[in-house]
């Protein structure tokens, strides 16, 4: 079974920056315009999965 780095490396061609929406106070707003201090806190932030 290959690697996860071997794949990676092997379609980095194709790869593409994607941009991750967060929920804040309502809104959705993109993760990168975060301030460095918010960055590390959605970081920090554990998934929620529902049964």
């Amino acid at each position: 079974m290959k690697s996860k780095e071997d794949i990676l490396k092997r379609f980095e061609d194709r790869r593409t920056r994607c941009t991750v929406y967060t929920r804040v106070m309502g809104y959705h707003r993109p993760v990168e315009s975060f301030n460095i201090g918010k960055k590390g806190e959605h970081r920090q932030r554990k998934q929620f999965v529902e049964r």
